[in-house]
């Protein structure tokens, strides 16, 4: 569920981002790479709260096993679906 939670996030980014100098213009000067960092760093943190975030819990809660189960199927399902999405766009 939390690749899944990755995934969306990161369309939703890249549509603000592919949009974004539409709506607004380009970004002169220093504020241009400023927003960008910032919004690296917050991406940064929100992904790793999705990964990271219910087997920290889980492994300090004390199912230490379970935890390393799910950040481990975590990753193998947000793999597949990297995977799969690329298989459809190299196709075309």
């Amino acid at each position: 569920m939390s690749a899944c939670g990755v995934i969306l996030y990161v369309l939703l980014i890249a549509y603000v981002m592919t949009n974004l100098e539409k709506s607004f213009g380009p970004r002169p000067g220093l504020l241009g790479p400023f927003l960008f960092l910032l919004m690296f760093v917050l991406s940064a943190a929100i992904v790793g709260s999705l990964i990271f975030g219910k087997p920290t819990l889980m492994y300090l809660g004390g199912k230490k096993k379970e935890a390393i189960i799910t950040f481990i199927y975590t990753l193998v399902w947000l793999a597949t679906i990297v995977v799969t999405i690329l298989a459809f766009v190299v196709r075309r």
